[in-house]
């Protein structure tokens, strides 16, 4: 959610600050502030609203100094404003924070009753409080920090600053990311790789309950209860122009056009076609663990649960093994029945979201293996499993996630056809995984195809611009698709839309359709096409405007039952979703862009959900 940037070396950190906060303002923020230290004195600018109000600040009241700690918020505790932005102070003590303190009300009275004031009602004032009263008992800098955490409970990612050690800032991590970045005599911190990128390639990932001391060139990692952490740096291989917009007028446009390159690179040296489909070990899954499971439960939230939905159906379909499909946030907040011998598979853009953590820790506490697939590397997810698919889509910007999406339905594919080697299918399944990989090689040429119909669905984006309501409709791996649709013109461009499991629209949605409604139906010519064929006409019968994403050469009588018609390419019926999916994208980017929304940070919602 909020993002944190660091810098301790001999530039002015004020520039350095702000420039990473800009490259974070994807994860979503309300408010953002900055600290240096100068001549032994801590100088904070704090600010509600966008970036431009914190840089013009800066530039009236500049903050000179060589070591500093930035922040953008995303409020949980305490309305957006000013006295609530971070960092927060004690005049010796400044801290950032992204998490939630869930014992930050007793802590704050405890405080309190020692003689403390508080200015704001966040909980991560009580951080500051905590570090400096125990400077204040004569503890070091680093142990004023330990101690402060191992009072408080919940999920944080912090970095602090103090007036008495001008040339360090203390990091900390639980459940939410921080990476530093090590350059020549400086070292940088952030919340994700993008702030930093253009200043070092060189990172370290802190993991959970670590804490780290950070000096200009230098860096001292230990566990909370103060035990020596060694950890090499990883050397990053994006580019920066891959963070960038690269000419398009949105992060998410670009993104859109990236995914034929996503699904390439995510394909790239993990196939072989002599002795199966799979190289296991450059898919990062261990033969034996898909070997020895039963049983898969998939875990996920938002438009990774839509591929979740996907995974579910070809692991049945290909390797013939039980699969189900679970919200994070509902699985983990029941009683559910995980035995050893299930494979939970966790999947998460980020590899931090909260829900998906918490999920397959209670997965690996009751004897199941984990398996991720994420596309941050080294993120918590990928630390908290016994095998790791990364997804290769590189950073994504947009808020509204599309490469991610598709990486990932190309990486359960790859899974799938994994899984069923792995098991000693039949020798039909064989055939089948076989024929679905094969098909997967050619989907990147197929979908900068599908990539070239901008201008039919611009036309078609301005014509339905007006519309208050939509229903998506699918069977099938179109129903996922569906789901996605709908979910990228809800948060994009705040159009109401809502998708269904075509076989229900009998059983309620189907009293909303008349003259006015929308009906965008996926009805590509595989094995549900005769059924929802069926579907189409009640829609037509009740004088719903239907717009349909079909395969090419489709049969007329569904052209001629439709008001507009989108084709893509014939492929593997299991892989249509990668081609089907990319229209709907396109039709909810343009509407957005046309209504002008923010489209790569839209209203209430952030890139990386890591607060309950």
């Amino acid at each position: 959610m909020c993002g944190i940037v660091g810098y301790v070396g001999s530039r002015n950190a004020s520039s350095i600050l702000l420039d990473g906060l800009k490259r974070l303002e994807y994860r979503g923020y309300d408010s953002a502030g900055i600290a240096v230290v100068k001549d032994g004195k801590l100088q904070l600018l704090r600010c509600e609203g966008k970036l431009s109000r914190l840089e013009a600040a800066m530039n009236e009241t500049p903050v000179p100094g060589s070591t500093g700690i930035g922040h953008t918020r995303w409020a949980t505790h305490g309305r957006p404003s000013d006295r609530n932005a971070h960092p927060h102070s004690t005049g010796r003590v400044a801290v950032v924070h992204n998490g939630i303190l869930e014992n930050y009300i007793a802590l704050k009275k405890r405080c309190i009753e020692q003689g403390r004031t508080f200015t704001s009602e966040t909980d991560t004032e009580v951080l500051a409080h905590l570090v400096d009263m125990n400077l204040d008992s004569g503890m070091d800098f680093h142990e004023a920090v330990r101690r402060a955490l191992l009072e408080v409970e919940g999920s944080y990612a912090i970095a602090v600053l103090s007036s008495g050690s001008p040339d360090k800032i203390i990091l900390a991590k639980n459940a939410s990311p921080l990476v530093i970045g090590l350059g020549d005599g400086e070292t940088f911190a952030a919340s994700d790789i993008p702030a930093i990128l253009p200043y070092t390639k060189k990172m370290v990932f802190l993991d959970e309950q670590e804490l780290a001391v950070i000096e200009a060139g230098r860096v001292r990692i230990t566990t909370l209860d103060g035990k020596e952490v060694t950890r090499q740096p990883k050397t990053i291989t994006w580019s920066l122009l891959q963070a960038e917009k690269s000419g398009y007028k949105h992060f998410m446009l670009k993104e859109i056009y990236e995914q034929p390159r996503a699904v390439e690179d995510t394909i790239r040296g993990r196939l072989t076609f002599q002795n199966g489909p799979i190289v296991y070990e450059a898919l990062g899954v261990d033969e034996k663990m898909l070997r020895d499971m039963r049983r898969i439960l998939l875990v996920a939230c938002g438009t990774s649960y839509h591929a979740a939905l996907y995974g579910r159906y070809v692991i049945e379909k290909l390797a013939g093994v039980p699969a189900s499909a679970e919200i994070a946030s509902e699985f983990r907040n029941r009683s559910p029945v995980v035995r050893e011998g299930d494979l939970v598979v966790a999947i998460s853009q980020s590899g931090e979201t909260i829900d998906t953590l918490q999920a397959i820790k209670i997965a690996r506490a009751r004897g199941a293996k984990i398996l991720s697939i994420v596309n941050v590397l080294d993120s918590a997810v990928a630390r908290m499993s016994d095998m790791v698919i990364y997804t290769h889509a590189g950073p994504e910007i947009g808020v509204a996630s599309t490469k991610c999406f598709t990486a990932q339905l190309t990486a359960l594919a790859l899974l799938a056809a994994a899984v069923a080697t792995a098991q000693g299918s039949s020798d039909e399944r064989m055939k089948e995984a076989l024929r679905v990989i094969r098909g997967l090689v050619k989907i990147p040429l197929l979908m900068t195809s599908v990539l070239r119909k901008t201008a039919q669905i611009e036309r078609l984006a301005r014509q339905f611009i007006d519309m208050r309501h939509f229903l998506y409709l699918g069977r099938g791996l179109g129903f996922p698709i569906a789901m996605e649709g709908a979910l990228k013109l809800k948060e994009i461009s705040y159009i109401h839309a809502e998708a269904y499991a075509a076989g229900e629209m009998k059983h309620g949605p189907i009293a909303l359709i008349d003259r006015t409604m929308p009906v965008v139906i996926i009805i590509p010519e595989d094995e549900q096409y005769d059924k929802i064929k069926g579907n189409l006409q009640e829609v037509r019968a009740r004088e719903g405007i239907v717009i349909a994403v079909t395969t090419e050469g489709g049969a007329a009588e569904v052209r001629d039952m439709c008001n507009e018609v989108i084709e893509v390419p014939r492929c593997e019926p299991e892989l249509l979703p990668l081609l089907t999916v990319l229209p709907l994208q396109l039709f909810a980017y343009y509407i957005a862009d046309f209504k002008g929304t923010d489209v790569d940070q839209p209203r209430n919602l952030a890139k990386t959900v890591t607060v309950e």
